[in-house]
């Protein structure tokens, strides 16, 4: 198995960082990052403050199903194919947040963290 010492790639500086299809966002207590329902078509990860995850059944009930920190990721069912949200998340208090679209976080995958794990690319584009 690779790891950042010999194969370049170092996961947490690709998550605290601005790139290509990746934003930091900062958020405010009782801010929503999306609500149930809408596109999904991002993957969040928490550099700072605490995420709770609610689903609103069809009765109006609302129950809580997470409370998210800090190095943990929320809204990967973009990933699955679930083309909406099924929750809704809201940040705790002050939160620091990276945003990524679905589509850099699979070329992500495809180039850097398939080789990091199995020593190859699964990009053409990209030597092993």
């Amino acid at each position: 198995m690779g790891n950042a010492a010999n194969n370049g790639f170092d996961p947490k500086a690709f998550l605290v960082k601005v790139g290509v299809g990746k934003t930091i966002l900062k958020f405010e207590r009782s801010q929503h990052f999306f609500k149930q329902g809408d596109a999904a078509d991002a993957v969040f990860y928490i550099q700072k403050g605490r995420v709770k995850l609610t689903v609103l059944s069809e009765q109006g009930k609302e129950a809580v199903v997470g409370i998210l920190e800090p190095g943990q990721f929320f809204g990967e069912g973009c990933l699955n194919g679930h083309p909406l949200r099924i929750a809704t998340t809201t940040a705790m208090e002050e939160c620091l947040i990276t945003s990524i679209t679905k589509e850099a976080m699979i070329a992500t995958y495809r180039t850097e963290i398939f080789r990091a794990v199995h020593g190859v690319s699964l990009d053409p584009e990209q030597p092993s």
